[in-house]
This record gives C-alpha cells, sequence and structure tokens, in this order.
C-alpha cells in the first residue's frame, strides 16, 4: 500500500521567518512587553534535546538588570580585564571559513563606514558588543560545567528554536559569543551558581531600522558545498 506524504502545514511561513532571521546590530529602546516576552521563551521550550534532559539554563534580563550588566560588561571589556570563557573558543578559521568570516566584516563594516584601517573604529565596532547594540534585553544561556559538546549542542538547538521564536514575534536578535568571556561578572551579577557555565548572550528588542550595521545581509553557501545526498 502506497502512503501519501502528509500535507504540509504553513510551509511559507516557516520558510519566511527561518530566511528573516538574522543578527540585528541596532535596537530600539521599546521594550518587549511581557506577555509577548513570556510567550517567546514559552515556544522556545519546545527545542529538542538528548533524552529530553533540556540542560539549558537561562538567565533574562530587562530594565535596570539588563542596564547594569551592560555596564559591568563594558567595564570589563574596556579596563583590560583578563578574558575567563567558561569554554574553550575558536578564534581562527581555516580555508572557506575564514573567507565567509572575512567577507561578513567587509561587508559589516563599510556599512558602518568602517575602513580597513581604522583601528578606533573597529573596537568601537567591537565594544557594541557589551552595549548589547542598545537592546533593551539580553538572554545568558548556559549550562551546567559538568556538560561537553555533546550537550551544547541541545543547548545550540534551543538558541536557534529562541531566535525563530522571536523572529516570528517581529523580534530582532544577535547570538553572541562575546559577552561570555567574563563569565564571573555575569555569574556575580545574576547570583549564578558557579557550576552554570556561561555559553552565550542574546541580544533582543525591535530593531533600529536607521542604524547602518542592520543593512547588513550576508549569503550562505550553496547547498552542494556543504551537504551530500546519497542513494
Amino acid at each position: 500500500m502506497n502512503e501519501t506524504a502528509p500535507p504540509v502545514v504553513n510551509l511559507a511561513a516557516l520558510e519566511h521567518i527561518v530566511r528573516d532571521r538574522r543578527s540585528v546590530r541596532g535596537f530600539r529602546p521599546d521594550p518587549v512587553p511581557p506577555d509577548i516576552l513570556r510567550a517567546v521563551f514559552e515556544l522556545a521550550q519546545q527545542a529538542p534535546s538528548n533524552c529530553n534532559v533540556q540542560p539549558w539554563q537561562v538567565v533574562v534580563a530587562s530594565g535596570a538588570a539588563c542596564r547594569g550588566i551592560r555596564d559591568k560588561l563594558l567595564a570589563a571589556a574596556t579596563s583590560g580585564q583578563p578574558i575567563t570563557s567558561d569554554y574553550q573558543r575558536v578564534e581562527e578559521f581555516p580555508g572557506v571559513m575564514r573567507q565567509r568570516q572575512i567577507d561578513t566584516a567587509v561587508q559589516l563594516y563599510g556599512n558602518m563606514g568602517i575602513t580597513r584601517g581604522d583601528r578606533a573604529g573597529r573596537r568601537r565596532a567591537m565594544l557594541r558588543n557589551y552595549e548589547f547594540f542598545d537592546a533593551p534585553h539580553i538572554a545568558f544561556i548556559g549550562m551546567d560545567r559538568m556538560f561537553h559538546e555533546t550537550v551544547a549542542v541541545d543547548v545550540g538547538m534551543y538558541a536557534q528554536t529562541l531566535m525563530l521564536a522571536m523572529t516570528a514575534h517581529g523580534i530582532g536578535s544577535c547570538a553572541q559569543a562575546s559577552v561570555s568571556r567574563f563569565p564571573e561578572v555575569i555569574r556575580a551579577h545574576f547570583d549564578i551558581p558557579d557550576n552554570i557555565g556561561i555559553l552565550l548572550g542574546i541580544s533582543f528588542g525591535y530593531e533600529d531600522t536607521a542604524v547602518p550595521a542592520n543593512r547588513t545581509r550576508v549569503p550562505r553557501a550553496a547547498l552542494g558545498e556543504q551537504v551530500r545526498f546519497i542513494d
């Protein structure tokens, strides 16, 4: 007996959300209403994880809490405080991945009016990470430090689900590894237990379309470069 594929439901809406999600680097001050905020994070709870362990731990900061941690992280980044990331980071990418990184930087800095030799401009652009690009909210996402790469994959799926949920609600977001470079500052500010490692932050809010950095649109590799179909 031949079985037909189940009907596709809301494919156009899903495709629009996936393609519309991107890194927003400039936000309006307007906060996301509390009911929408809770709805977005409730939806993200549907993310898959190995054996449904749901290992992510999340702190969402708004208002004074957001401004307070922003000021502390910016102070740490500008004072020369040593970086003490909870997890080892890849700082250099080889081959085509390095070229993609360069191409993205060229477009982003170009939109911001920063030339290759403008070191002061590049530093200002880097520090914008610690200002959360003026976002009214930031979510810090971590997991127990006894876990390693396999569980971090689960947390990554949660982060993507969260950002897609934000996009569906018209909320812009920017995933940032940079803010996790001072995890002790984050743990102390929010009284997070020492066993929770900070993987990333996600700045979010409503996009300010007047910010030049938000004109940046980076392409994805052709399917054949990274995916093989084998019969």
